[in-house]
């Protein structure tokens, strides 16, 4: 654990997010971020020797069990196991890594999380990406069963709201590297056959430190707070570029 000396499988990962609208017309950023590659297991203790980061306590940084995936009175990683084992019929039994934004400076917004769930081997046996629309604060998650031997790349149809800028009828491909010394998330939307967009999330990984954490906090100031103003920023380029808006659908939020 972390003050056992044994390597930690928790990790920091930096690198970039971006985005590309291909249709109706052309649009795309690109930032750079840090994330957190949180090993369930490991986290109460991850901050143990750090004034400025916590876990449950509030501070500069911490982790607040309520910005994550199910009851907050309940561990997280049993609400995860759960979920996968309802969806997949399969119960991890291994660990769960969770690459995600903490809470900031009293701000936490997260577009999605990716819980990386492994079997009792340690292999990655399915992949849960946790997503949060906007400006709804509405959450939903989509399990995605690995199969062994296989690259982790996923078919799906679009079944929760996320941007007001997209419409329902869409068609997901998505593609996971393992999170390992390099990480790659990769999603395309495609509809009636034609592909609309896609995001790429390119992170290198290193070291769980102290002072790597304290400096991330330097570099990267209200990082969450950036994520929001940033989305924020990018729908008003798409409503003066004249981007269809698409209207709430009157479902279950999928919470």
């Amino acid at each position: 654990m972390a003050d056992s000396g044994t390597p930690l499988l928790s990790g920091i990962y930096t690198g970039w997010v971006t985005h590309q609208r291909l249709q109706p017309k052309l649009h795309g950023f690109k930032y750079r971020l840090f994330m957190l590659y949180l090993d369930l297991d490991e986290l109460p203790l991850l901050f143990k020797n750090n004034i400025l980061w916590s876990f449950l306590k509030p501070n500069i940084a911490y982790f607040r069990r309520k910005d994550y995936y199910g009851d907050p009175d309940k561990p997280l990683d049993q609400c995860i196991r759960d979920l996968v084992e309802r969806e997949s019929g399969q119960r991890p039994q291994g660990k769960i890594g969770l690459l995600t934004h903490m809470r900031y400076w009293g701000v936490c917004f997260n577009p999605v999380s990716f819980y990386y769930c492994h079997d009792a081997d340690g292999k990655l046996q399915a992949i849960v990406s946790h997503i949060t629309n906007t400006p709804w604060q509405e959450r939903h998650a989509y399990v995605h069963v690995c199969q062994p031997g296989k690259e982790h790349v996923f078919s799906l149809k679009k079944n929760f709201h996320v941007s007001p800028f997209m419409p329902m009828d869409i068609q997901y491909k998505w593609q996971f590297s393992e999170p390992e010394l390099q990480l790659s998330v990769h999603m395309q939307n495609w509809r009636a056959g034609t592909a609309m967009f896609y995001a790429t999330l390119k992170l290198q990984r290193q070291c769980w430190q102290a002072t790597t954490l304290n400096r991330l906090l330097i570099s990267f100031p209200w990082m969450t707070l950036k994520v929001v103003l940033a989305i924020y920023w990018q729908a008003l380029r798409l409503w003066l570029k004249r981007i269809p808006f698409y209207s709430h659908p009157d479902t279950d939020s999928g919470k």
